[in-house]
């Protein structure tokens, strides 16, 4: 019989955490009620081991779990979800201050040392918190975003913090809405790709367009996608959503006309996805369907989706084995680490538009956006910069040695048809 225990601590293992879990935020939803999940990781508990051996170890996961279910009022649920990382179900809070509560309650108790059989240690934590539904709505994504909070936590030197809210501008009843309306937008024919064209900086010829998702929601109108990307990473949507978005860029790309040298379409993948072992072969199975000789696929990522390098690289590396090209967007805003340049699996760093809009004005944003360049070159990376918008920006670019441009200045996010024009006049150009 399958034991629903820890056997150490007598709480709940991860498989049973789980369902409860699911259970938990599925009345959340329907209830219309807010809860709160707390993963604590013990700090240097392979440490602990080594200088004290596991039976202390043990003592000191047991003494975790019993300041854990004094914090804890009747309605949670404690349980032990790794070899030293427990979790805690906070039911019907108010806000994210009555998670604050508990998680500082919890500190209190570790203050005083925890007395073993052979030493007085003091326990630390490191925690990370996370809301449904105002960072997710599906059990599974709740947790990777509040695991995902201790790894900001101790990149930040903190000891605890709460996932990223990236949907503060809508209310509870506004979030509930969106999900439901997106959760058939795709079958609805709802969802819509722009493009926004590149151009190659040394002589300006056009060299593909990045694919933009748009959803033109029936009730209220076009929704934007630093909107409703989030919704689809709370409610466990973004992998269908980014299914459809790269088996749609490449099925349009596929239309382009030919310009005697291949075009680039780039489609953006979200962190959540970058690690998950099965994606390889989910690009394999689109490009098999819809790849052309003269379109080149390239996807983006976000800096931060490189933190689990463990994970990420390998899965990257067998995509560019595919062909395909890795483009790492929004560069030098993440959590930067040289370390990982000597195996990066990309072949492009995107600076980002917060320093191309001030590199005329801000000697900083200068001097990081030579960096970026020079650092990319010296590993045979290319450099592609945002929000382009005007000719100085332009030939500053030019002068430091960037080597792609994307923004208004080219052309706006377009339709496929406008894309399509856009690119056959390069043709007609090459041509003549």
């Amino acid at each position: 019989m399958t034991t629903i225990e820890d056997d150490l601590t007598g709480l709940r293992n991860r498989r049973s955490f789980l369902s409860i879990l699911r259970r938990c935020v599925v009345h959340a939803v329907d209830k219309h009620e807010n809860m709160a999940l707390l993963v604590v990781d013990i700090d240097g508990f392979a440490q602990i081991n080594g200088a004290y051996g596991y039976e202390i170890g043990d003592e000191v996961l047991v003494h975790l779990k019993d300041q854990l279910k004094r914090v804890a009022r009747v309605v949670d649920y404690v349980a032990r979800i790794g070899d030293n990382r427990f979790a805690l179900i906070l039911r019907g809070v108010m806000n994210a201050g009555h998670s604050e509560l508990a998680v500082q309650k919890l500190f209190r108790l570790l203050e005083v040392p925890f007395q073993s059989t052979v030493a007085k240690l003091k326990v630390s934590v490191t925690v990370g918190a996370a809301l449904c539904p105002a960072h997710a709505s599906q059990a599974e994504f709740l947790l990777r975003r509040a695991e995902g909070a201790i790894r900001r936590a101790r990149l930040g030197g903190l000891r605890h913090a709460f996932a990223p809210d990236t949907s503060t501008e809508l209310d509870l009843s506004e979030l509930w809405d969106l999900e439901l309306q997106l959760a058939g937008a795709i079958e609805r024919g709802e969802l819509m790709m722009h493009y926004q064209p590149q151009v190659r900086l040394s002589d300006l010829r056009r060299l593909g367009a990045e694919a933009l998702m748009r959803w033109k929601s029936p009730s209220r109108g076009m929704v934007g996608p630093n909107i409703f990307i989030p919704v689809a990473e709370r409610t466990g949507q973004i992998k269908k959503l980014t299914l459809w978005a790269l088996n749609t860029a490449l099925r349009q790309a596929s239309a382009w006309p030919a310009c005697g040298y291949p075009l680039s379409v780039s489609v953006n993948l979200p962190g959540s996805l970058a690690s998950q072992h099965d994606l390889p072969e989910l690009v394999a199975a689109a490009l098999n369907l819809w790849k052309s000789e003269h379109v080149q696929l390239v996807l983006e990522i976000t800096e931060s989706s490189l933190m689990d390098t463990t994970n990420a690289f390998p899965v990257l590396a067998r995509i560019r084995e595919l062909g395909v090209q890795i483009s790492i967007d929004d560069f030098g805003t993440g959590y930067s680490c040289l370390a990982y340049f000597k195996n990066i699996p990309a072949d492009e760093l995107k600076v980002d538009r917060s320093f191309v809009s001030s590199l005329l004005t801000d000697s900083n944003s200068a001097d990081i956006t030579q960096l970026i360049v020079d650092l990319a070159h010296r590993f045979g990376l290319r450099v592609a910069a945002e929000g382009v918008e005007d000719e100085m920006t332009l030939h500053t670019l030019k002068r430091i040695g960037c080597d792609v441009a994307q923004g208004y200045l080219f052309g706006k996010p377009m339709a496929a048809s406008e894309l399509h024009r856009w690119l056959l006049s390069e043709a007609v150009a090459l041509a003549d």
